[in-house]
């Protein structure tokens, strides 16, 4: 068993703490890992109960905030559907994911997951006009 770090930057310079989470798999496809990062963020917040939520993408019916994104009315969020949310970004350029120095372009590319590997999620920001 090891563990992955993961670390969430933007284009724009940011870059947030990293967090853990044990993976007992050498190897993982990526949409694998992307779900299991998100259920954990997912089980974290309805642990915590804080005023925002810190995950990868938006929950539906929640405003965009300084630290995360607040929900309109306090509700459980459903991992499943924060999945699927995660992976249609995913899918249309909303964020990119490096493994260590190499970015995976695939949903269903298996990756290697060594001992204390760094995983980046890079959220991509529009440009005005663009």
């Amino acid at each position: 068993m090891g563990m992955v770090t993961f670390v969430d930057e933007t284009t724009a310079g940011s870059r947030g703490d990293g967090w853990g989470l044990e993976i007992a798999e050498e190897r993982l496809a990526l949409r694998e890992l992307i779900r299991r990062r998100v259920f954990q963020e997912v089980a974290e917040y309805h642990a915590k109960r804080p005023e925002v939520f810190q995950g990868l993408v938006q929950p539906e019916g929640a405003e965009r905030t300084l630290n995360g994104y607040a929900l309109r009315t306090p509700r459980r969020i459903d991992p499943e559907k924060q999945t699927e949310l995660a992976l249609r970004a995913f899918e249309r350029n909303g964020f990119l994911v490096l493994v260590g120095d190499r970015q995976v372009t695939e949903l269903d590319a298996e990756i290697s997951l060594p001992l204390g590997v760094e995983v980046t999620f890079l959220k991509l920001v529009p440009l005005v006009g663009g």
